[in-house]
Parts: structure tokens; C-alpha cells; sequence
């Protein structure tokens, strides 16, 4: 199938190509500069928590990797999924809520080197990090141009609570696979947008997004082809690897569901494990019941907060962006959104989200020099480091 449908105008400044060089060399050259931005305002948000935590007497490495949800997917990574913990209310949290790549990412590189559990999954998390802000970049400049890319790296990296990005979490994996799943759609190479996604799914439960992104493309696209052609046999023909994509994107999400379910004996086990956490889909309620129980000037100041990413969203449609881009990005919030779980998470469940920031990234490179783009993320990564450190020497998870 030809990929001209899923993509908007081309990029006034494509990536170079290298004649004779390798695809993947060539790629990275033009990645660089976003590489190099965003592990500058990340190396920026380390100094600052680090040069807080010194100051607080405090181990600056131990909320990084030995901290809230770090250490169940280290715990899981040294034992295999066997703990359980009742809380006084009597709920039952279970280590089952946690998917399994990244414990099975830590395990692996602690066996091959001299890292502890803890240091392996920050070497898995910041390198995830860097290829993550690589995909985003490749989606950026895809849309909009390798300026377009940069700048799209540098707001994910400098986002309110990117200093998870630092942490020993699945937000920098998950993303990685996410933006290099919606590349590979946008280049039409379905086979490999499937396979990322079942890695994205043995990642968290928020793979549901990206799971969705393909099918529901794949949808239209079948749709619209047979209202042209009226002949279901060539139309299923000509977009047989598309189907193929989208029948293996949620394969990883499905067999840790299976696994959950014959361990535990139940078919809705890993529902109810979810549950237990307080992480099931309530439509709203909860976050409906935190609002209306602040004092009403809160309540107004979070609603205009949470007013933010809808704003965003329209601009993503009147910019048009491909549907498999628009499609992640809304049921990334919209899940964020109408969960029942802790409402400190929900920045964070939504930082994945990165087509979001292309709105501001192209309104950032309409300032009239690059000094003032440059200016303005600078500020934001100051903004950003700040407000991470003081979070992370905070008693709540983020």
C-alpha cells in the first residue's frame, strides 16, 4: 500500500541523504542535533536534582532507581513475580500490575555487566531516553522538517515531569517504541510498526493507544480503498503486510494478559489486579471527585490546567497530522484522564503524548531567531529541572 495517505505536505529541510552510506549512519547524523539538545536539558535536570539532594544530605542516586515503582520492576527482575503486599485498607497490591520488558531488560544487562539491578535499569532507561528523543525527532522531521524535529526532542525533554525520563520507569521505553511504531507507519513498513508494538505491550498497559493508532488507520484505509474499488478480494491483496501489522501489534499486550490470567486461575485476573491498584477505567469519576473536593480556586486553576492538552489536541487536528499520530496521542489522554488511579500520575501517563508538543514546536520556530527559540528552552529546562528536583526530594510518587 502506498503510504502518501498517512502522511501530511513533505518537510521543507528532509534529512540529508548520504550517497553510499549506511541508512542507519545516515540517519543518526541527522539526528544528532536533536540527540545532543535533549541530552543537554536532561544532563541539566541530573546537575540540578543532584546539587538539591547534596544539599538536602540525601543520596541524589537513590530516587532514581530505588524509589515507588523502580523498585517492584527491580524486585521482579531479582525474584520473578511472586510478591504481594495488603495494605491497611485491605486492598491487595500484586506485583502483576508491572509488565515484564523492563524487568527482563534489567535482568539481562545486570548479568552481563558489573551493574546492580538499580544501575542497570537506569542504563536501560536513560538509553531508552536518547532513542526515544531519535523517534521523536524521526516523527518531527518526517511532518515538518529535520528544525521541526529538533525542537519536538527538546520540549519532550524539558516537559514538567520529564525527570522521570531520568528514573529507572518505563516512560522513556514505552515512548521509544511508541514514536518508532508511528515512523514505521508513516513509511508504510507495517510489519515492523506490529513488532514494535508487541514489545510496546509487554511495556504497559498504555500500548492500548498505539494498538488502536494502527487498527483504526488500517480501518479507514481498508474502507476508503473498497468504496474506490468496490473489490474486497485486491483491496485485502494489495494491504496484506498492513493487516499482517496490525494483527501482530497486540500480541504482547495479549499474552501478559493470558499469563496473568492462568497464573492466577481467573480470565479477568489481570483486571483485577489493575483494580486492586486502583487503576481501573472509571470514566471520570475520580478525577471528577478530586476536583470537586478542592477549595474552588484550585479547583478553577485545575481545570484551566487540565483545559491545556484539550487546547492541544485541537491544534493537533487543525494541523493535520496523520490519523495514526492523531489517534495515539488523543487515547494516551483520554486514557490518562478517565482512570481511577492516583491523580499525581497523570502528567506522567500523559508524557508519552509527544505529538502534542509539535503545535508548540513549530510556533517555537516562528520566533524570529534562532537565539529566541534557543532562549525559550532554555528557560523551559531550567523550569523543568527545578521543578523535578524539588519532586523528587518530595515524599509522593510522581
Amino acid at each position: 500500500m502506498s503510504d502518501h495517505r498517512l502522511r501530511t505536505r513533505a518537510p521543507a529541510d528532509p534529512a540529508p541523504r548520504t550517497p553510499g552510506g549506511s541508512g542507519v549512519a545516515a540517519a543518526f547524523r541527522a539526528a544528532a542535533p536533536a540527540l545532543a539538545v535533549y541530552a543537554a536539558v536532561r544532563a541539566l535536570g541530573l546537575l540540578a536534582f543532584w546539587a538539591a539532594a547534596s544539599a538536602a544530605g540525601k543520596d541524589p542516586l537513590g530516587p532514581l532507581s530505588g524509589r515507588w515503582d523502580s523498585v517492584w520492576y527491580q524486585r521482579i527482575a531479582e525474584n520473578g513475580y511472586r510478591y504481594t503486599v495488603t495494605l491497611p485498607d485491605g486492598s491487595v497490591h500484586s506485583d502483576l500490575a508491572f509488565f515484564p520488558l523492563l524487568p527482563a531488560l534489567e535482568r539481562a544487562v545486570s548479568a552481563v555487566t558489573p551493574l546492580t539491578l538499580g544501575g542497570a535499569g537506569l542504563l536501560v532507561a536513560w538509553t531508552a531516553g536518547l532513542l526515544a528523543a531519535w523517534g521523536i525527532f524521526a516523527v518531527g522531521a518526517q511532518l515538518r522538517g529535520r528544525r521541526t524535529g529538533v525542537v519536538l526532542a527538546a520540549l519532550w525533554g524539558v516537559y514538567p515531569t520529564a525527570f522521570v525520563q531520568s528514573m529507572a520507569y518505563t516512560e522513556t521505553l514505552f515512548t521509544a517504541l511508541a514514536a518508532w511504531a508511528l515512523y514505521a507507519v508513516l513509511k508504510g513498513r507495517w510489519i515492523v510498526a506490529g513488532a514494535l508494538c508487541v514489545l510496546a505491550g509487554l511495556t504497559r498497559p498504555s500500548a492500548a493507544a498505539l494498538i488502536a493508532a494502527l487498527a483504526i488507520t488500517a480501518a479507514v484505509t481498508l474502507v476508503r480503498e473498497y468504496r474506490e474499488t468496490h473489490r474486497a478480494g485486491p483491496v485485502l491483496r494489495r494491504n496484506a503486510r498492513m493487516i499482517a501489522g496490525v494483527a501482530l501489534a497486540p500480541l504482547g499486550w495479549l499474552a501478559y494478559v493470558v499469563f496473568v490470567a492462568v497464573r492466577e486461575g481467573s480470565p479477568v485476573a489481570y483486571f483485577d489486579v489493575q483494580a486492586q491498584w486502583g487503576n481501573s477505567i472509571d470514566g471520570g469519576r475520580a478525577l471528577a471527585a478530586f476536583i470537586a473536593g478542592l477549595p474552588w480556586p484550585a479547583a478553577l486553576g485545575l481545570c484551566a490546567a487540565l483545559g491545556l492538552p484539550g487546547w492541544l489536541v485541537v491544534l493537533c487536528v487543525r494541523q493535520r497530522q496523520p490519523l495514526p499520530v492523531l489517534v495515539y496521542a488523543i487515547t494516551i489522554v483520554v486514557v490518562s484522564l478517565i482512570g481511577a488511579g492516583y491523580f499525581g500520575s497523570r502528567p506522567r501517563l500523559m508524557m508519552p503524548a509527544f505529538p502534542l508538543l509539535l503545535p508548540p514546536a513549530v510556533a517555537l520556530l516562528r520566533l524570529r531567531t534562532t537565539g529566541r527559540t534557543a532562549a525559550v528552552l532554555a528557560a523551559l529546562a531550567c523550569a523543568s529541572a527545578a521543578y523535578g528536583a524539588w519532586t523528587l526530594l518530595g515524599a509522593g510518587p510522581p
